[in-house]
């Protein structure tokens, strides 16, 4: 979603603001390679700048953010960020083709039906996706488009004010997600994103996110869960779902998979869903998020919707020092955003 124009291609910070975290990395090229720099992640309060709206979050998350990039040694001030992908609207439309003046204006027109807010407090973004034909001498776009509040955007450009970085562009997590573990494949495919939060289903056809869904699952849910069910305490209940997972034959594997049948359930939906609308198959699930490693997981969801399913790696197409692999493998899932959006800057 670019919302901002993009400055001189030299450094480029990516941020990810996480309901609970914050991942910073710095990139730069290197003979036409990304490079990384830096990287850095930081723990914050659980709050929601999609939701709340107060100078005092806004202020704590900007210091925790200055904080974060002086501890790193970064070398640029100039950002990429993201909007969640619960806070954006998105919907795959339809029009006749037209000169690019006249789709403009029939692209706001028509989402008027579609967006659920007045059209005048929202900002637009669209793209053609492709081309389909509806008769034997009649072809249709299909366009992609995106809406976000107005108010939401504004918080996100006073974060970084307060920060004192330059915001250059600010998009979704779902082109963000779709740039750093697809690249350049045009393979359709379903990415499953789980936040601390938040479960994000988006399904990438010819590059583009065609459709996006949340659910309101995510590594959270998890922990209370295993607390809840074995009245154990949540540092304890954490450590259990990272080394146990969904392996072996305790409580605990029967306690996570209670939890995420609603998020196969939605898998299911949204994979029926998409291949009915667009005669497009899914040819692969890549698993995103702090929760991608837990046991197991990969080989319960490929079960589930009987198709292959892979730990998505945002580093491959990043060069970085050798020594530095075990440290990023560990931490790549989360940093799938922030990579994403750092590759952003650099295009």
């Amino acid at each position: 979603m670019g919302i901002l124009g993009l400055g001189k291609k030299n450094n480029f910070l990516g941020i990810d603001l996480g309901t609970t975290s914050i991942k910073l990395v710095e990139f730069t090229t290197e003979k036409g390679v990304p490079k990384l720099v830096t990287y850095g992640y930081a723990e914050r309060i659980v709050a929601d700048i999609a939701k709340d709206d107060s100078d005092i979050i806004l202020d704590k998350v900007a210091a925790l953010l200055k904080k974060l990039y002086t501890e790193c040694g970064i070398n640029s001030y100039k950002a990429v960020t993201a909007l969640p992908n619960f806070s954006v609207f998105n919907s795959v439309i339809t029009l006749p083709l037209m000169s690019k003046k006249e789709l403009s204006s029939a692209v706001r027109w028509e989402a008027k039906k579609f967006v659920p807010l007045p059209i005048e407090d929202v900002i637009l973004d669209w793209r053609i996706i492709d081309q389909i034909e509806v008769g034997k001498k009649k072809k249709n776009y299909r366009i992609l488009l995106t809406a976000a509040a107005k108010s939401l955007v504004r918080r996100y450009v006073e974060i970084f004010k307060k920060a004192n970085l330059q915001l250059l562009s600010l998009e979704t997590e779902a082109f963000a997600l779709t740039r750093s573990l697809l690249g350049k494949s045009q393979t359709t495919t379903m990415i499953i994103d789980t936040s601390a939060v938040t479960t994000d289903i988006i399904i990438i056809e010819k590059g583009v996110p065609a459709l996006n869904r949340s659910i309101d699952v995510g590594g959270i849910t998890i922990t209370r869960a295993i607390a809840n069910s074995l009245s154990i305490s949540f540092d304890r209940a954490e450590q259990f779902k990272r080394d146990i997972g969904m392996a072996g034959s305790s409580k605990i594997p029967e306690v996570i998979a209670g939890i995420l049948k609603p998020v196969i359930d939605e898998m299911n939906y949204s994979k029926k869903l998409y291949e009915d609308q667009s005669g497009e198959t899914i040819e692969q699930i890549i698993l995103s998020g702090g929760s991608a490693y837990l046991p197991n997981l990969v080989d319960h969801f490929s079960k589930a919707l009987n198709i292959k399913v892979l730990i998505g790696d945002p580093w491959a197409r990043i060069s970085y020092p050798e020594e530095l692999k075990p440290a990023l493998h560990e931490v790549a899932p989360r940093f799938a955003v922030a990579i994403g959006l750092g590759l952003r800057g650099l295009k």
